[in-house]
């Protein structure tokens, strides 16, 4: 007797199938709200920061419209052929949390290894990134020239291109519209705030205060992400 393949599924998509069959068996019906996130999370057991993600993903498919402020609508009209999802399954909650712990060793070691050269370059690079006020591609892109910056001063190139692995994963389409949505134009302020904490410390070889602002920053940037 063949027994069939199981198939692990992320929770984020887990979820995502609920809804949809909540929405194909007329539970939710087409221009409806649904229930909020809050709501969702203690009827399915799951954290909020799932349920955003199922959200995400059943935004892109066509499934629904996230109007932020305003609450989550089923599509109307449902969508005849939904978009099938064809880049790489990862949670995003798992992306921000991988950072956060990789992060904040590498601030360490930069703290602890960077050259001269690399302390101005990133004193440099930190003052361009001041000049941005708003969450635009000019500042992602100086954003990650700020942390592959301080990847490269941990000395080790490995790192470093691991570091470049993890932040190339934040272009994907959930994590786009992910970001799109739950933040404002006061986050590019408030990230060069941290940004400033983190270059300061590092500038001052303070290895621990280098860890311990970036693993503010990268909380702050999980917070405004997944629980605002």
């Amino acid at each position: 007797m063949e027994l069939p393949t199981l198939k692990v599924e992320r929770l984020y998509r887990q979820i995502s199938n609920v809804l949809i069959n909540c929405i194909k068996n007329g539970q939710f019906a087409p221009g409806e709200m649904i229930p909020s996130e809050r709501d969702l999370s203690k009827q399915l057991g799951v954290s909020r920061s799932s349920i955003r993600e199922a959200l995400i993903a059943l935004e892109i498919t066509g499934w629904i419209e996230i109007r932020t402020g305003n609450g989550v609508y089923v599509s109307h009209p449902l969508p005849l052929q939904p978009v099938a999802q064809t880049e790489e399954e990862f949670s995003l909650e798992s992306l921000v949390r991988a950072r956060q712990i990789y992060e904040c060793t590498m601030a360490e070691l930069a703290a602890l290894n960077a050259t001269e050269d690399q302390r101005e370059k990133l004193a440099e690079i930190n003052r361009e990134l001041s000049q941005f006020n708003m969450n635009n591609d000019a500042f992602l892109e100086q954003d990650r020239c700020f942390h592959l910056m301080i990847s490269e001063m941990t000395g080790n190139e490995v790192l470093h291109d691991m570091m470049e692995y993890l932040w190339d994963k934040r272009n994907s389409h959930r994590f786009v519209r992910l970001e799109s949505h739950y933040t404002d134009t006061n986050f590019a302020r408030e990230m060069n705030t941290d940004h400033q904490a983190i270059t300061d410390a590092i500038l001052a070889r303070d290895a621990q205060g280098a860890r311990t602002a970036m693993q503010g920053h990268l909380q702050h940037v999980y917070d405004r992400l997944f629980n605002e």
